[in-house]
């Protein structure tokens, strides 16, 4: 249907009747019929029955995670692509890209947080288990998920659909649309989940190469932002104009989208780059503990050594005196 609306959009003449994007809109216009709130649904369902599994056994499994998985992760995915912030994703740019940036960013970051391959690993027993761990350990996870690669793709993705004739044909195509919000969204978690290290992935690299993925990460949302911004060509070419809304200007909107790209961008990875120096600390306090911990058990074993050698001396001293004392018929 969505499709279908803005095609007539783009081809007729005059103000097409859509109303201005406002707050309003985005609670009143839903676009619930699409493959990703299916798959929403599904995940969340499964995620569910899965703590509910664990706590049925007597398990724990932490709330906050949860609350990641659900809240942060599923909810703010469900917030740009089931509600009018899809209805006008093609209709404005700026739109579109608080969506583009959720998708591949906030979404899977806080799904990561969520850590849902633990719990189906907690969950799974038998042939279903070795399975997944069969997958998850396979060459093909270990070459997408290796950080080089995964930044990679997650670097190349909006230089590819900006610059290219792609992004015209996602406005036209709704099937291509989806698509593209599917692939972000997945690029997102081959980048986000391996930093984060909650889950048994493989290519986890030590804190400090992770640091320095997010950082080298900024630039390029930074120079992507400026470029859209200062751009004089619009992105999707004639389709913004062709829609003849008077109350959107296509190059106002265009620097609009530009600055929340590079803002966001920005803003994002420095989060993100807090959240791997928290995690940071927390590993080197429980590194430093488990070492003290160790310390202390040797200093134990030692002090216990020492003990039971000291009582064995004793003892030995105390038996050479009985042998050498002499009875009292002596002399």
């Amino acid at each position: 249907m969505q499709s279908v609306e803005f095609a007539s959009l783009a081809g007729g003449g005059g103000d097409t009747g859509l109303p201005p994007f406002t707050a309003a809109a985005i609670f009143t216009r839903f676009h619930l019929f699409s493959l990703v709130a299916v798959g929403l649904l599904v995940a969340a369902a499964l995620y569910l029955y899965g703590v509910q599994r664990l706590r049925q056994r007597g398990d724990h499994w932490p709330a906050g995670r949860t609350a990641a998985f659900l809240g942060g992760g599923l909810g703010s995915i469900a917030a740009v692509s089931v509600t009018g912030i899809e209805a006008y994703d093609t209709t404005l740019i700026s739109v579109h890209m608080v969506q583009h940036m959720v998708l591949s960013m906030v979404g899977p970051i806080f799904l990561a947080l969520g850590a849902p391959t633990t719990l189906a690993l907690r969950v799974l027993h038998g042939q279903p288990r070795k399975v997944l761990l069969k997958f998850v350990h396979s060459r093909f996870v270990r070459v997408v998920t290796f950080p080089l690669v995964a930044f990679g793709l997650f670097i190349a993705n909006p230089f590819v659909l900006y610059f290219s004739g792609l992004y015209r044909q996602t406005l036209e195509h709704a099937w291509l649309h989806e698509f593209i919000h599917i692939h972000f969204m997945v690029t997102g978690c081959l980048f986000f989940w391996p930093l984060l290290g909650l889950d048994p992935l493989p290519n986890r690299w030590p804190y400090p190469g992770r640091a320095l993925l997010m950082v080298l990460s900024v630039p390029f949302h930074t120079v992507l932002g400026l470029t859209i911004m200062q751009a004089t060509d619009l992105l999707g070419g004639d389709w913004y104009p062709n829609l003849h809304l008077t109350w959107m200007d296509p190059h106002s909107d265009q620097v609009t989208a530009g600055g929340i790209l590079w803002a966001g961008g920005e803003i994002v990875s420095v989060t993100m780059l807090g959240v791997l120096v928290m995690q940071w600390v927390r590993q080197s306090e429980r590194e430093a503990r488990r070492i003290d911990r160790a310390l202390d058990r040797v200093e134990m074993e030692d002090a216990a050594a020492a003990s039971a050698a000291a009582a064995a001396s004793a003892a030995k001293i105390t038996n050479s005196e009985n042998v050498v004392r002499p009875g009292p018929d002596a002399g």
